[in-house]
């Protein structure tokens, strides 16, 4: 199994990023789908989170409104639009697989992607 994260770069505050995922998963809409971020310094976060069949959806209270996570199954994708970014955003951006239930844990998630840095200046 591989997951890989793409599509980071550094922006401006208020610019938007899409970041994508793409897993090496046989039965990729088996897995729930997670981003998980961790800022310099600081310990990773949950960002947000997808049901295995895109219906339920769970993000980071900072997250909400500005960012949109979604899912291609046929494509074994995983996206996650990031609008009004803010320098608080900047960090490394993971996404992550799980099976069964969602969680927003990080250690709850079998399977990671390397991870893309998005940085955002003021």
């Amino acid at each position: 199994v591989q997951l890989q994260a793409f599509g980071g770069g550094s922006v401006q505050a208020g610019d938007s990023v899409r970041l994508s995922c793409t897993a090496s998963i046989r039965a990729f809409s088996n897995y729930n789908m997670g981003w998980f971020r961790r800022a310099p310094g600081q310990e990773r976060e949950f960002v947000a989170a997808i049901s295995w069949n895109g219906h339920t959806k769970f993000y980071q209270d900072s997250a909400k409104g500005r960012f949109t996570v979604s899912r291609d199954n046929q494509k074994k994708t995983v996206d996650l639009q990031m609008n009004s970014l803010k320098p608080e955003d900047t960090a490394v951006y993971y996404c992550a697989a799980r099976r069964f239930s969602m969680s927003k844990a990080d250690y709850d998630h079998h399977y990671w992607g390397q991870g893309t840095v998005v940085a955002v200046s003021s």
